[in-house]
């Protein structure tokens, strides 16, 4: 077996003609080892097999997203939950494992720099774990190039108007009111946005959409009598 020492003094071609046609076998055996580790808590052991399991297999993007998912979700949330040190360690920890993940995944789109999965998992990562709306965007609009998905479209737009900044506001604007044109996408998330932008950017009155519903509070119900 080559350790992990080994492997860090070969280059990932060596390593990989290290072991000629045993590469997807290997592969396979280390991926699982890994599961094995994870079962046990031990997160460098999991980081570890898993870079071996990527080098192996760089262009299988399942491996390189369940390494990322490793890091970004189950480490960095059994540290944010470790009662076991303070709160300072427990976030610092949590942060760069949650980086971790990100670096795994553009290491991934390196090899396969079309592959929807990664980059989808990427944009769910900046969204959701490290708070980076911007990258977020970024990572939601290569999706949408990718697939012709208008959905990601809006994700990207929803993204945007999380960020404080005025110029990427109004490419939130520009996506969202394109997919707005598109009556079958006025879901109730998009119409809040753009109604949103719409302040921000100080539409004007006869560019902007209408309410999504009307105001009542100073209309006459009228109310029929019972019976």
């Amino acid at each position: 077996p080559l350790s992990l020492s080994l492997r860090e003094n070969l280059s990932q071609m060596g390593f990989a003609a290290s072991l000629g046609g045993l590469r997807s076998l290997v592969a396979t055996i280390t991926y699982l080892r890994a599961y094995r580790e994870w079962e046990n808590v031990n997160w460098a052991k999991v980081d570890g097999l898993l870079q071996l399991t990527t080098s192996l297999q760089p262009m299988y993007s399942n491996y390189w997203d369940e390494a990322s998912w490793h890091m970004a979700y189950n480490a960095a949330s059994y540290y944010e939950n470790d009662e076991k040190v303070n709160a300072f360690v427990r976030e610092k920890l949590a942060k760069e494992h949650v980086q971790r993940g990100i670096a795994i995944l553009l290491e991934g789109l390196r090899y396969l720099p079309d592959d929807v999965r990664l980059w989808n998992s990427l944009a769910e990562i900046y969204e959701r774990r490290s708070k980076e709306p911007r990258q977020a965007a970024v990572a939601y609009l290569q999706v949408y190039r990718l697939t012709g998905n208008n959905r990601y479209a809006r994700f990207a737009a929803y993204q945007y108007v999380q960020t404080t900044d005025p110029e990427l506001w109004k490419k939130a604007y520009e996506l969202l009111r394109a997919a707005y044109e598109k009556k079958s996408q006025r879901t109730p998330s998009l119409i809040e946005n753009l109604k949103t932008l719409e302040e921000r950017l100080n539409i004007p009155l006869m560019k902007r959409i209408p309410d999504p519903r009307p105001k009542i509070e100073n209309a006459t119900i009228e109310v029929k009598p019972g019976r």
